[in-house]
């Protein structure tokens, strides 16, 4: 608009940061290898941060990379939510239209709270809110750029971070804690001299601290030598030697201040060099004409851009007279064009903030009333998804109460649309704020607009007043939702004193649920005081929303504390109230429980109908956090009852839905309840590898315990003690002693009796197996119960012939019978378990166990397993078999039954890497003089080639999907594998054939006819 003007204060020259564009070309260089890279840039305001950036940028740009910036944006004292990304995303979108479109395609409507015109507002306001919704689109956001930068490397430029939302600083923590491929540079600057002791901002950086894959770069002041090359590059000429020492005295090397005392010794204003720095800039302000300082005063009271037409309609000035004060603030080098070129901003905010800082109080509040009355005359003058935020700031810094509370509440309701829980909050707050100082005749007129989950409506919005009691509600959910649930804690305490006043139990109920799951979520308790609080206050009312969730709520809790039949009753009426209310979430939930609880209580085929009955409903509706809890639920039931190959492709499909909606945490609960089916399928590599996803992709302590259990699990089996002693006390931190469940604590009680019995520690095996007893097994958690008390009952079955053992061993025998005696069957799997528990009772020398001989019990136990598809546990029990059958009288056909027995049994341990069992194999082979490999033949040679290049079982899918051409991401995807993972898996299958190159491995794989035709036809590269 302005056209061309000339900036005489700043240097055409860069000076200096040689080391810092350094730092940043390796930066680069390592991000366009597809090794994503994370940088901050910290220095005090004036330092040359912005200068730094520009240069980095136009180099990227000229190696071929997309640049998109984005900065935080200041509104008096608020961010705009997600300011940044939404700016740095549209960059990205006009820069790689067709590719962004593509990486977004399917959850456009979620990435619309980040970029809101790639949606629909309707359809932003009719999504739901849930625990996982913020975690939602930050994942969807990490995935977007990762499919993005996959084929173009994208610097993303964020600026000013001490000015951003707690939304926006959530989002980049994610970003630099989660992206693991493609080919990125994610960088932010920040102000450090901002970051006092409570700055926003310090915890953030003291969390990236702790990351190293995060770089950190703090920007010193210019020594003198580049002073004066600064100064030269202003002037055009070599400066005075006296001139640059009085500079760099007085601006102590800082970039910004060197710049301002340059022209002001130019021009001759040698009063800058005395005056206090604040002064200096305002002296170069005063120096512009009357109307042109009008403007720069109103533009530093707009945030940190105003657009031309809202600048215009608040200064109220004839267009060419707006023109001219901007032609001559813009000379001046005080304003400049803000990128994209609809509006100004200051050429450096330290300038903004001297302007601002010299308002009178009263000039401050009446700018604010203009920029306020224009927005709300003509709402198209500020970018829609800004409008509401800034409307609300408007009016709260002119001090109107009356006007600023509706802002506020709009404002509060598009940052909940948007998952910006955390700015829903503060703006709720100021809204409370508020209350009081707004006339009753305003607040009259103030309708609820949106309800916080299932708090009961106060009647209908066109009648019923909104009340200082819905604002704590939709507090308190915002609390919950962004992490800050003190505050949230502290807000349901002051609901709840609010309520002691007022017969309403139906809300009393509602606020004592949110504070169940906020005391839980503090490791404050198990929360389940508060369940019993709400669950009276409704007893006997008529069924409503609330009364359906508190049922639900208390199903949900007794399944995981106390399952039994008060909690089948529970999860009955709550799939009742919800069905009559209607309330379709609540009842879908309330089904999964029960039939979760109907499978504990032996009605197997009725419950599992009724889980894939909601797995279903819930994935044709599109509700992501059932969708997530269905494919947790279902098959960690179907694992329950030892249908563990159908457990894994529920699984499978879970990992699927889960990636493609962005439920991290689900994931990571999926992942977990997949390496444990696939530990009892004995695909212990693959269970590894899921454990270890596990841990990496949940968000909340279950996952990573669930994972600790299984990776200590194995380490037992494969006779690695020391490591499964660290998973284990790796799980039971990751649970903590707040919130006890038997699906927590029976597992870890069973892992620790096996590492103790490993150890040598038999008495504290013993006192683990005691306390575990006392507490009792609660109906329904047989599945843990037997394995605990089959590795109690074998240890003291192999401590037998010790005599420091002998002493209250009768005791615990006798008490592992007896709990024995009153644990169910209620499948196959636990029936055989149940065999096995005897049979080792009868091994340990019990008198109660029968008088069958040790061989007729073990082939019954052998035969129970055999149908099982549990190869560790069969082979374990065929090893036992055979000690039987030698111990017992070794006639020549039991021998021969033996020797294959324990032939079966060592080459099922050898290729699981069970190192103890096929050890132990092996010696009793030996004690007996049995030939597990017969010495008058030579050993065969493996019927599969796939075996003799000693190749693993992962290894052969990778190389099928190797063969048929694709690439290490879509071997990740296919295999549900990171990319780096499948990286390594095709370097040792390389090294195992001997080849070089993926396309010799493919050639020696269909030489040898490794996989069928069909199996390796060529897909999509992926």
């Amino acid at each position: 608009m302005l056209g061309s003007v000339e900036t005489r204060s700043v240097s055409p020259v860069f000076v200096g940061r040689a080391a810092e564009l350094g730092l940043l070309d390796e930066v680069l260089a390592g991000a366009a290898a597809g090794d994503p890279q994370a940088l901050l840039i910290g220095g005090e305001a004036g330092v040359g941060k912005t200068r730094l950036v520009e240069e980095f940028a136009a180099a990227a740009r000229r190696q071929g990379a997309v640049v998109a910036l984005g900065g935080c944006v200041e509104i008096g004292a608020d961010g705009l939510p997600f300011a940044p990304f939404s700016t740095a995303l549209r960059a990205l979108r006009r820069e790689l239209p067709g590719q962004l479109a593509a990486a977004a395609a399917g959850q456009e409507e979620e990435l619309a709270r980040l970029l809101p015109e790639i949606g629909t507002a309707a359809a932003r306001e009719a999504a739901r809110h849930d625990e996982d919704g913020m975690a939602r689109l930050f994942e969807l956001t990490a995935r977007l750029l990762e499919r993005v930068t996959a084929e173009h490397t994208v610097v993303l430029a964020l600026e000013d971070l001490h000015w951003a939302d707690a939304s926006t600083r959530h989002l980049l923590s994610y970003l630099f804690r989660t992206l693991r491929t493609g080919r990125l540079v994610v960088l932010a600057t920040y102000r450090s001299d901002d970051i006092h002791r409570r700055h926003p901002l310090r915890p953030l950086l003291a969390e990236l601290d702790r990351l190293r894959t995060i770089r950190r770069l703090e920007l010193a002041r210019f020594n003198r030598e580049e002073v004066c090359r600064q100064v030269a590059g202003i002037l055009a000429q070599e400066p005075d030697p006296d001139q640059v020492d009085a500079i760099f005295e007085r601006s102590d090397g800082n970039a910004f201040f060197v710049e301002e005392l340059a022209v002001a010794a130019h021009e001759g204003c040698r009063t800058g060099l005395t005056d206090s720095l604040r002064d200096l800039l305002l002296v170069r302000v005063e120096r512009l004409p009357e109307t042109a300082q009008q403007v720069a005063r109103i533009v530093a009271e707009g945030g940190s851009t105003v657009e031309y037409r809202l600048l215009a309609a608040v200064a109220r000035l004839a267009e060419d007279d707006l023109i001219e004060a901007l032609r001559a603030a813009v000379n001046a080098s005080i304003l400049t064009p803000a990128p994209g070129g609809d509006g100004y901003r200051f050429r450096h905010s330290l300038v903004r903030e001297a302007v601002s800082d010299d308002l009178l109080p009263g000039e401050r509040s009446r700018l604010n009333r203009r920029y306020a009355e224009a927005l709300e005359t003509d709402p198209t003058l500020v970018p829609a998804d800004q409008h509401a935020t800034r409307l609300a700031s408007y009016w709260y810094h002119a001090h109107d109460a009356a006007k600023a509370l509706p802002a506020v509440l709009d404002a509060a309701v598009e940052a909940r649309h948007r998952h910006a829980y955390a700015e829903q909050l503060r703006l709720l707050e100021r809204a409370m704020e508020l209350w009081d100082a707004a006339p009753e005749a305003v607040r009259r007129t103030l309708r609820p607009v949106d309800y916080a989950e299932v708090y009961p409506p106060c009647g209908g919005p066109e009648t019923t007043a909104l009340r200082h009691l819905d604002l704590l509600a939709e507090a308190a959910v915002a609390g919950r939702l962004c992490g800050e649930r003190e505050r949230a804690l502290k807000i349901t305490k002051r609901a709840l004193r609010q309520l002691d006043e007022e017969d309403d139990p139906l809300r009393a109920a509602w606020f004592w649920i949110q504070r169940s799951r906020l005391v839980q979520r503090l490791a404050r308790g198990d929360g389940w005081k508060e369940i019993a609080t709400a669950q009276d206050l409704v007893r006997g009312l008529p069924p409503s929303e609330v009364h359906a969730e508190v049922l639900a709520t208390v199903a949900h809790w007794s399944m995981l504390h106390q399952p039994g039949p008060e909690a089948l009753t529970a999860a009955e009426r709550a799939v009742e109230y919800a069905r009559m209310v209607g309330a379709d979430d609540i009842e879908s939930n309330a089904r999964l429980t029960l039939g979760g609880l109907m499978i504990d209580a032996g009605q197997i085929e009725a419950g599992l109908a009724h889980m894939y009955e909601v797995r279903d409903d819930v994935v044709a509706r599109g509700l992501p956090a059932v969708v997530g809890r269905s494919h947790v639920n279902l098959p960690s039931a179907l694992e329950g009852i030892g249908r563990s190959e159908e457990a894994v492709g529920v699984l499978c499909e879970g990992l699927r839905l889960t990636g493609r909606m962005g439920l991290r945490d689900a994931e990571g609960w999926v992942w977990g309840n997949l390496a444990e089916s696939l530990v009892s399928l004995g695909r212990w590599d693959e269970a590894a590898e899921a454990a270890v996803n596990a841990q990496r992709r949940g968000q909340t302590a279950a996952p990573y315990g669930s994972g600790a259990n299984s990776l200590a699990f194995l380490a037992l089996a494969r006779g690695r003690v020391p490591e499964a002693a660290r998973h284990l006390a790796e799980s039971r931190a990751s649970y903590g002693p707040h919130d006890p469940m038997p699906q927590h604590d029976l597992p870890i009680a069973c892992l620790t009796i096996q590492v103790a019995v490993a150890e040598g520690r038999l008495a504290d095996a013993r006192a683990e197996l005691a306390r575990t007893l006392e507490s009792g097994f609660p109906p329904g958690t047989q599945r843990y119960a037997w394995p605990l008390l089959l590795e109690a009952a074998t240890a003291e079955a192999d401590a037998r012939a010790l005599p420091s053992a002998r002493d209250g061993r009768e005791e615990v025998l006798e008490r592992i019978f007896e709990a024995v005696k009153r644990l169910t069957t209620n499948a196959p799997v636990w029936l055989a378990h149940e065999k096995w528990v005897r049979a080792e009772l009868h091994r340990a020398g019990f008198h109660g166990a029968g008088s069958r001989s040790a061989t007729d019990t073990w082939s019954e136990v052998v035969t129970a397993f055999e149908p099982l598809e549990r190869p560790y546990d069969l082979a374990r029990v065929r090893y036992r078999l055979a000690e039987s059958l030698l111990t017992d009288g070794g006639e020549a056909d039991e021998r021969d039954r033996a020797t294959e027995l324990l032939r079966l049994a060592r080459a099922a341990a050898r290729h699981l890497g069970a190192r103890p069992l096929a050890d132990a194999a092996t010696a009793l082979a030996q004690r007996a003089r049995l030939p597990l490999t017969p010495a008058t033949e030579p050993a065969p040679a493996p019927a599969d080639p796939a075996e003799a290049l000693g190749l693993t079982s992962r290894e052969r899918d990778v190389l099928r999907l190797v063969a048929a051409g694709h690439t290490n991401r879509r071997i990740a995807e296919e295999l549900f594998i990171s990319p780096k993972t499948a990286s390594v898996h095709v370097s040792n299958i390389l090294a195992k054939l001997g080849v070089s190159g993926r396309g010799e491995a493919a050639a020696v794989a269909h030489r040898l006819g490794l996989f069928p035709p069909e199996s390796v036809m060529p897909g999509p590269a992926g």
